[in-house]
This record gives structure tokens, sequence and C-alpha cells, in this order.
């Protein structure tokens, strides 16, 4: 098996030229007017003044390296929506995760610890579990399908932690079953293995076990990670949650990696203020991706999966190349004004590409009328495009 540094491969396009093609794309995302993923795009600085007046209006003042009202409020409120005893707020994370790794790996005195070939911390965080902290990574499992206790079971070295992505998102958002959830947390705790979520996406993945609960979702892990960007839709920010001891050793991790920043609260303001609303919506949003998806799949050439979501986050297959798909939805958002995807990921073939699908405000506000016809454009067009 290769090392996580042998995992690296060669060095990314160069930097000045892959920035050049962000704020290229970026300008066109923004001049659009119709958006189907996610949530609306904020004008400049109108977030900050939310928060501001947000802050104002309920009497919350500024924390001094995470020490005021509003951060450990929020930070008790997500523990007991959770079932956790403690947790602390993180600026990201990536932050909140290496912490995590970092401190079951010491208490257990190995670094090996096992996760899905698609986490997060394997595909898009540079590696940073063994660059910054020494840890060893075994990927676990086949990359097609959620990690599984069979998965567990097969591998007989010594583990200190597993990590678990609810849902995974390069899959297409897909959750282990139930039952087999509490398989692999009933194996981890024979195994003296801790079991941590990878959350980022836990408000979202709780639809798919419903009407099971946050805490009896997150009683099956030893601790947990939670994003406050995406579903929820703040500036950034994340929280770690688990044991008292093990908060209070990631708060001092927190400190020595540059986390605790001098004011946290304009992160965790824009969490508060909008999170009780956007977990509403959970439920619709999860409605809206399992009809979005079906009228898609009506399509002809194109292909969604899993079909049905199991949340508000699903995969769409196209037989064109992917610079094809990328040079068509362009086209389409200089013509029409409308931004149909962010990414087109190559597929397994080389003919074929892939894009993912996050249903949120926009699309919640949007008919199929609307939206189905555009993407039955953008399969058009890209077929059009010559291939290199």
């Amino acid at each position: 098996m290769p090392t996580p540094h042998e995992r690296d491969g060669p060095p990314r396009a160069r930097i000045p030229e892959r920035a050049a093609r962000r704020y290229t794309e970026e300008a066109l995302r923004l001049a659009c007017t119709l958006h189907i993923g996610g949530h609306a795009p904020a004008r400049p600085g109108e977030e900050l003044i939310r928060i501001g007046e947000w802050c104002r209006a309920h009497g919350h003042a500024g924390d001094r390296y995470a020490d005021g009202d509003l951060i450990q409020s929020f930070e008790a409120k997500v523990a007991a929506l959770l079932g956790m005893p403690a947790a602390a707020f993180m600026v990201s994370g990536t932050m909140a995760q290496l912490i995590a790794l970092r401190i079951w790996c010491e208490r257990a005195g190995t670094k090996h610890v096992a996760m899905h070939p698609t986490s997060h911390l394997e595909l898009h965080e540079e590696r940073a579990y063994a660059h910054l902290h020494g840890l060893q990574a075994t990927l676990l499992g086949p990359r097609d399908r959620p990690t599984e206790a069979s998965d567990l079971a097969a591998f007989p070295e010594r583990l200190a932690a597993l990590l678990v992505e609810l849902p995974a998102r390069e899959i297409g958002g897909r959750l282990p079953a139930w039952d087999e959830l509490g398989r692999i947390a009933a194996l981890a705790r024979e195994r003296g293995v801790k079991l941590h979520m990878d959350g980022a996406r836990l408000w979202e993945a709780r639809e798919g076990y419903a009407p099971r609960s946050f805490a009896d979702v997150c009683a099956h892990f030893d601790s947990v990670y939670v994003s406050f960007y995406k579903g929820i839709g703040a500036l950034a920010g994340a929280m770690l949650l688990g044991p008292a001891d093990f908060i209070a050793e990631a708060r001092v991790w927190r400190r020595r990696q540059g986390g605790t920043l001098v004011q946290l609260h304009p992160l965790v303001a824009s969490a508060a203020m909008r999170f009780d609303d956007q977990l509403a919506k959970m439920p619709a949003y999860r409605r809206r991706a399992r009809e979005f998806a079906a009228a898609l799949a009506a399509i002809d050439g194109i292909a969604v999966e899993p079909q049905p979501p199991e949340v508000n986050l699903f995969h769409v297959h196209f037989p064109v190349p992917a610079a094809a798909l990328t040079a068509a939805r362009d086209a389409l958002a200089a013509q029409h004004g409308a931004w149909l995807l962010q990414r087109a990921a190559p597929g397994r073939l080389s003919c074929c590409s892939s894009t993912e699908i996050y249903v949120g405000d926009n699309l919640l506000a949007l008919p199929d009328a609307v939206v189905v016809p555009l993407f039955a454009q953008l399969l058009q067009h890209a077929r059009a495009v010559p291939r290199q």
C-alpha cells in the first residue's frame, strides 16, 4: 500500500493558472441571475451588515479568544441538540478533524487511523493528517459504497480511530443503512477503535435517517464534527463535539494550530442567526432533491446517482467529456444568465462526466418547468462541442 506521501502524486497545476481560471469562472457565475445549486449568493458586504444588525438586536458583544456569551451559548446549544457532552467552535473543519484524530491517536498510543477512500482528508486537504501530525491512514473498503462493518472486520491491524462521513459526498451523498451504522459502532467499540463522524453534512444526513434525531445518529460516535457554511450557509466555521475531557484537550490543540482567534464572534453569529431556520428547511430540501432528480433522469442521456437521492445531494452523469460540459455551462451562463453547475468532473470513462447537485434555497424557488429544460439544453450544447 502506498504511503500518504507517495499518494501525494505529481504537483498540481501552477497556482497562478488555477487562480486565473477561477477568477474568470467566478465572474461569470456572479453575473448570472439564476442559480441551481445551494443558496443565493450574497451581495458584497450584505452578510457583514446582517451579522452586525443581528448582534446589535440581540445584545451580543464580541468574544475574546473564544471566551464570550455568544460563542459559549451556541456551543452549548449545538451540543444539546446532538446529545454530546461538550463542544468547541472551530474556524474550519480541516482543523477540527485533524485535532480529533490527533487526540484519539495520542490516547491510543498509535498513529494509525482509517477512513473511506473518498474522505475529504485524503482527497482535498493535501493529506495534512500525515504532513502535519505524522498520522498513517488506511483507506478502508471500496470507493463506490459507504463504509461497512465488514471493512473494519477485515482489517486486522490496530487502529486508533475510524472516520465515517455522513453522508459520503464523493459517492453521491450516500449513507450507511441505519442497522449497518449500528454494526460499525458496535464493532468499533469491541475493537477499542474510536468512531469519529465527518458530519460536514450531518444536518442533511439526518433526513435520510428520519424520524431518528440528531442525538440518535451521534450516539453511535465518540466524536463529531459539523460544518456551518454548507447547509447552514454561514460565512465559515465548524464545531467539534465529544466528551468534556476530549473537548478540553481540543481547545488546547485549537490554540496550538492558530485557531483561537482574538475574535470569533462574526463567524459564530453568521451561523447562530440562521441555524434554526436552516435546520427547519432540511426536509423540504430532501423532498425537492428527489423531485428534481426524477425529472433530470427523464432526460435521455442523463443518469442520476443514487436514485432516488438519500439526502438533498446527488450526482448527475452526462455522456460527454468534462471539458465539453464545462464549455456548455459557460455558454448557457453567458446566453441565459443561468449557472447550472459548479464543477464538471471526469467520469469513470473519458467520454463521460459528472457533477454534484446540492439542493438548497435556490431550487426550492425554481420549478422543474424552468430548470429541467435548461439541463436538456446543457447536454445538447455539450454534445455539439468539438472533441479535442
